[in-house]
């Protein structure tokens, strides 16, 4: 079973965190896909895909919204990422309340790009579109 991380793919933070992810996911364990992309519609519900506030994770068929999401990446990747989800033992409801804070300003803080990320040469193995 394929790990995915859906994205907003004009939002600058959440590239930036696909950069990093893509960085130090040595063992390619994930996928990417932006939430605007054909492959999200077909394997998210409609409800996820329309929330471009939350970035959505399917990991071993389970599926992560939020800071859950995040904190799920970080333990598959492992290694001293697997000890920073660590930090999501806290409330859920506390962790999601600044999950949702950084959200609503990220296109003013980090930036919107006009169209969607394309994927380089190189990527382009690893983005399903």
């Amino acid at each position: 079973q394929m790990n995915v991380i859906y994205f907003d793919g004009v939002c600058g933070l959440c590239n930036g965190f696909i950069d990093f992810i893509m960085k130090i996911d040595r063992d390619q364990k994930f996928h990417f896909s932006p939430l605007q992309s054909e492959h999200a519609q077909t394997n998210l519900p409609a409800e996820h895909v329309r929330d471009l506030d939350s970035v959505v994770v399917q990991i071993d068929g389970q599926t992560f919204r939020k800071s859950k999401a995040v904190f799920a990446v970080l333990k598959k990747l492992g290694g001293v990422w697997g000890f920073a989800s660590v930090v999501g033992i806290l409330p859920e409801g506390l962790l999601n309340k600044g999950y949702d804070l950084v959200a609503e300003n990220r296109y003013k803080i980090f930036g919107k790009k006009d169209s969607c990320r394309l994927p380089s040469a190189e990527e382009r193995s690893r983005f399903l579109l």
